[in-house]
């Protein structure tokens, strides 16, 4: 027998091969915890991350597992501004609170609106005087726009002035919800002791709170995102974009991570980003781990 025919093994096993035997439990279905410390700043529901593939995991993906209690790493093969853009599209895609809203001023054109609306799929904006003092004038949805033909004109001309309903900052989610539900609107800005836009919270993000209860959130209850970088010459850069639009760790992704370059790489940026959550790999042995 050639060493060719010796080469692969002869009999294996898949998933319809094996059975697990049933045996006596005093373990109940609510009883069953499945959180994971992944890091200081990480907690995940279930056990379970996305790889950093391009046929795995943009921001679809992440926004579906985090959903569920995981974390998906947005893969590396695309320009620095696109994948920041996945990871600000997974941080935006649904917040308890927004704590930095989009916002646009009533000289702003309609079609200024309508973009912004476009590219990020909300239904409406908070309109403020001026972009440095950001105090509250007006709102603006889907339902002021539903009748413009000319997307030209001024904000200010359609935009809701009047009877303006806003919360405290600090309002609680329950507590905005029975607003929302009073005055039967969708969007509820928040506002400082001055009338200064300070945060929103939306009907649809506190929807999202009620039918999805697993999901990995951050301390401002945004969904958990990781982004991979490569080690390569622009693995700063890049990690900089992703950190600053909102990315929980950097995974340094890589096919052979215990080598000399990789964990050279690794305090290189570990010095350069030293509050950083960061997930280095692939390694397959206690050795490479501890390297």
């Amino acid at each position: 027998m050639s060493k060719w025919e010796t080469k692969f093994q002869k009999e294996g096993y898949t998933f319809d091969d094996v059975l697990l035997i049933p045996a006596e439990s005093h373990v109940l279905p609510n009883d069953v915890d499945l959180r994971v410390q992944l890091a200081k700043n990480i907690r995940l529901n279930i056990p379970l991350m996305s790889a950093s593939m391009d046929t795995v995991t943009d921001s679809t993906m992440a926004i579906a597992i985090a959903r569920q209690g995981g974390l998906g790493v947005i893969h590396k093969n695309m320009s620095i501004a696109e994948q920041a853009e996945a990871v600000h599209k997974v941080k935006r895609s649904e917040s308890g609170v927004i704590i930095n809203p989009f916002f646009l001023t009533p000289s702003h054109k309609v079609q200024d609106a309508e973009d912004l609306m476009a590219k990020y799929r909300i239904s409406g904006v908070p309109i403020v005087d001026d972009l440095e003092t950001r105090h509250l004038v007006g709102i603006l949805t889907n339902r002021d726009l539903r009748f413009i033909s000319d997307y030209s004109i001024l904000i200010d001309e359609v935009m809701t002035k009047e009877d303006l309903v806003t919360a405290p900052v600090g309002t609680s989610l329950k507590d905005a919800e029975a607003i929302l539900q009073k005055h039967k609107i969708e969007k509820l800005p928040l506002v400082d002791d001055n009338g200064c836009l300070a945060g929103l919270i939306t009907i649809k993000d506190i929807e999202k709170v009620i039918e999805f209860p697993n999901a990995a959130k951050d301390e401002h209850g945004r969904l958990l995102v990781a982004a991979a970088v490569g080690i390569t010459s622009d693995t700063f850069e890049r990690a900089k974009a992703l950190l600053d639009a909102g990315a929980d760790a950097i995974v340094i992704d890589t096919a052979h991570g215990h080598s000399a370059g990789v964990i050279r790489k690794i305090k290189e940026i570990r010095e350069t980003f030293p509050d950083a959550t960061l997930i280095a790999g692939n390694v397959a042995t206690g050795e490479g781990t501890r390297a």
